[in-house]
């Protein structure tokens, strides 16, 4: 089954890293963020990914040009008999990848229309280029198939963007929760969905799919949500990328589900 990885956007929040490469290049504990999105969906056995580019496009094409050579030991032999013999075997024998450019200024709902003709069986995936999770991939994917509408969301509680306070009448502070998680759900990406979406999506550039088209599809009835309450993280601002680079270094990254200290986080 494919799964799509939208790598377009320009990544303005995250200007200190984003200014030099696109996002999902940027890196957590040595490695692209798009790389651990990736070993997420590979631990569940989905390898076949479509990747929608936009901004500094060739940057990631770069990247998986030479993915071989700097992800292996290898021995060269120079000069008219030139030969290439690697010593080494990554982890990644079998992804297979395809880049396609869907614009620079595309937005999401775009991107995902530009890619329409590479979708060939009727039920596919999509998510963000930008956000780690221990979402499990193959209980959503069950989901989405036993209800059988066109789209499903994976929805998280948010954290809050500042600390909450239970305050009595006297104005006393009676508790204090330093950035709590909401009660309420929001978008996570790890989107599946039917082929039927392409008619909610159009290829003008403004098309955006968390705007009129999933509305749309909650509207007609066709939208539904898996509720993950597992980890979840966003690397929108510089400092989201400093927490999740302190996580990995401290060996708290529950998202490294291919790495068995996490496994029990499924």
């Amino acid at each position: 089954m494919k799964v799509v990885i939208l790598c377009g956007g320009l990544g303005t929040r995250l200007r200190e890293e984003s200014e030099y490469r696109p996002k999902p290049l940027v890196e957590i504990g040595g490695r692209p963020i798009l790389w651990h999105i990736m070993k997420l969906y590979a631990h569940h056995g989905f390898r076949d990914f479509t990747l929608c580019l936009g901004y500094k496009g060739n940057m990631i094409k770069e990247y998986f040009l030479n993915y071989e050579a700097m992800n292996n030991n290898f021995t060269i032999s120079l000069g008219k008999e030139s030969s290439l013999a690697y010593k080494g075997i990554h982890e990644e024998q079998d992804f297979k990848v395809t880049l396609m450019d869907t614009g620079m200024d595309s937005l999401t709902g775009s991107r995902i229309k530009r890619i329409e003709k590479e979708i060939d069986e009727d039920t596919f995936m999509v998510t963000y280029g930008d956000g780690v999770s221990n979402v499990n991939i193959e209980k959503l994917l069950a989901f989405h198939r036993a209800h059988g509408r066109i789209a499903t969301v994976t929805s998280v509680h948010p954290v809050s963007r500042f600390g909450l306070m239970d305050i009595d009448a006297e104005n006393s502070v009676r508790e204090f929760a330093e950035k709590p998680l909401s009660d309420g759900w929001a978008n996570a990406g790890f989107f599946v969905f039917q082929k039927e979406i392409f008619q909610y999506l159009d290829e003008n550039p403004h098309c955006i799919l968390e705007d009129t088209p999933l509305k749309k599809l909650a509207a007609d009835g066709q939208l539904m949500a898996y509720q993950h309450d597992g980890f979840f993280y966003a690397m929108d601002t510089y400092r989201e990328y400093l927490h999740l680079n302190e996580l990995w270094n401290s060996n708290k990254a529950e998202w490294a589900v291919w790495k068995k200290e996490f496994q029990h986080t499924l």
